[in-house]
This record gives structure tokens, sequence and C-alpha cells, in this order.
């Protein structure tokens, strides 16, 4: 059974700024590496244990935003961010970077990235359009992080930055990348770290966060395309975008909190509502403004997961009354029967609507 519940779709739980669990450990597990205590960083927090297990998963960014400053704090390393970003490669951490790096040129990785950018980190006061934008100005190519208020988390745009160079460096050992870093938060007290890693004169309390690049970045080849790849990568990369869009809505929240607990059977609107730090009555009205009752929710999440498990007979049929919430495999068959007009066993039938 424990296979069967990793087919879930992660559970997005949060209307706010959000940040992929992936993310948030690969900071944690640098953090620890460097001497900060991990129960000390989770409790800080608020991150659970078990949700850093599941890296599609999401956790708030103002959680990411202490575990940060907590990290630089335990660690005493105020130039954290910094080596994060260069010691944490996206390809390793992010389906995000795996679309990224199976496309064939510098400036397709980038469309992946502003595409599905959000997967890792839905950055706070983020502008309508492209976060990554290249800008042709005076004879020059700057690449520029038009994110809102950087400063709120100026640990956002060391990381961003320090990532670039260094993933650069990797796949273009031998090439130029960057010229020029400009960032709009003052000097923090370390400009030899910004030296050491980004390698490119730094100027701070400028106007916006950008690199002046090489003109020959865009353009440059990653390496043979490999399409079969790049398409499974983007497919996976768009089915989560699809997820993570979802949660907006307050049904999308609802069933995100209810998959991970279909199986125990507490599943009633009061427990959901408290869940989700609501009252009953607040829960009820918000559903109804999308025209749904709590209970249709609740019953099409049953048996869209149903037909999930059942289908290719990934578990069977008692396991599956067990996962969707039925203590009694005959009240599940009879569900199961109202839903598709057939009872389950041998080949399940195709889902209405």
């Amino acid at each position: 059974m424990t296979a069967a519940i990793r087919l879930m779709a992660p559970a997005f739980t949060t209307a706010g700024p959000t940040v992929s669990a992936g993310y948030a450990k690969a900071l944690l597990e640098l953090a620890v590496a460097k001497g900060a205590n991990r129960d000390a960083l989770l409790q800080a927090s608020g991150v659970s244990p078990d949700q850093l297990e599941r890296p599609d998963d999401r956790v708030t960014f103002p959680a990411f935003k202490t575990l940060m400053r907590t990290a630089k704090a335990l660690c005493r390393e105020p130039a954290l961010a910094l080596h994060f970003g260069a010691k944490s490669p996206l390809q390793k951490i992010s389906i995000v970077g795996l679309a990224s790096y199976a496309a064939e040129t510098m400036a397709e990785a980038l469309a992946q990235l502003n595409r599905y950018g959000r997967l890792v980190i839905e950055a706070e006061g983020l502008a309508g359009g492209d976060r990554f934008q290249v800008v042709h100005r005076d004879g020059e190519t700057w690449l520029v992080d038009a994110r809102r208020d950087p400063d709120g988390f100026p640990e956002l745009t060391e990381s961003t930055w320090a990532r670039f160079v260094c993933e650069n460096a990797h796949f273009f050992p031998a090439d130029p990348f960057v010229r020029a870093v400009h960032v709009t938060h003052a000097d923090p007290g370390y400009r030899a770290e910004y030296d050491r890693v980004l390698k490119a004169p730094v100027t701070f309390g400028t106007r916006w966060n950008a690199l002046l690049i090489d003109d020959t970045w865009l353009s440059r080849r990653i390496g043979p395309p490999n399409r079969y790849v790049f398409g499974v990568f983007s497919d996976r990369a768009e089915a989560l975008l699809k997820g993570l869009a979802a949660t907006r809505t307050v049904r999308g929240r609802v069933e995100s909190l209810l998959i991970p607990v279909l199986h125990t059977g507490d599943l009633s609107m009061e427990a959901t509502a408290r869940r989700m730090g609501l009252s009953r009555p607040t829960l009820y009205r918000r559903l109804q403004a999308e025209g749904v009752r709590y209970e249709r929710v609740l019953d099409e999440l049953r048996h869209r997961m149903a037909v999930h498990y059942l289908d290719g007979e990934k578990v069977s049929l008692a396991e599956t009354a067990y996962l969707v919430g039925f203590s009694d495999p005959s009240a599940f068959s009879r569900a199961f029967k109202r839903w598709t007009g057939a009872r389950p066993g041998g080949r399940t039938p195709p889902r209405r609507g």
C-alpha cells in the first residue's frame, strides 16, 4: 500500500507564495552539513520532515525565508545564500532544472525556466510577465530578475545569481558568461564572497538586479537535444504547474488536504475547515461561491482516486477501498457502481464525464 500512496498527486496546501519542498530540503541539508541543528531548523521554520521527503510538495514562502535566515544564524555564515546557489544545481533538486537542461540552447532553457520556475519558488511580489528578462541596452545584453521588492529577501537574489553563474561554469567552463553584477540591496558586508562566487565586478544599491552577460550566451548549445526526454520532463512540469494553479481555488485546497488523509476516515467538513484555519460555515460559503458542496468535492475526489488505483491493477480492490476511506469493501463497491455504472473488478470501466 505504501507504494500506491506515492502515486498520489503532491499535496499543495497553501494559497500564498510557496517554495518546492525539494528546494527547501536542499537548503536544509546544506545548512546541516555546515553545522546547523536539523531539529532547530525545522522547528523554527515550521516545516515538517515528512513534507521534505516529497520534493513536489510545497512549503510557504515565509517558512522558506525563516529557514534561510535561521540557517544563516546557526551556521554563522552570512553568505549562506550565495553558497546555496553555488552548491545546489537546479537539475538535482527540481524537475524544472531537468526540463531546462534537456533543451537545446540556453535561450530555450531560459524559456523553460520562466514557464515552470514557479514550481521551484513563487517569488513574493513577482511582477506580471517573465521573471527573467533579457534586456538589450546601449549595445549591452543584460539578464534581469524582474521580481518586485527584491530587498525584502535579498538572499533570493544571492542564491539566484550564484546558481546562474556556477551552473554556466559547469556547462561552459571555457566560455565567458557574466561581465558585471548589479543588485538593488546594499553591501551586506561580505563582498569578498560575492567576488569569489560570482567572479565578476559587483555593484550594490543599483536600480535593478541584473547580470551583464556575453552576447553569445543565449545561442549556446547545451548538448545534443533529446526531444523525448525534453518532452517527458516538460509534460511532468506542466502537470505540476496545473496542480499548483488548482490550489488557488478553495476546492483545490480542500482536495490537496483530503488526498493524504482519505484512508484515515477523518474526512468531515469540520476537520478539513480546521486544517485550513477556517470555520465550517466559512468553508461552506467559500465552496458555495465556487458552485460546489463539500460532499460533492469529497465524493468526486474518491471517485478519481479509486479509478487511479484500480487502473492498471496498481492495488487490490480491498486496498483501494481502504485508501479512499471506506472501511467496508461492499460499501465501496456500491459507491463505485454509482460512480461508473459497474462494480469494480477486472477491467476498470471508463470514468463518466
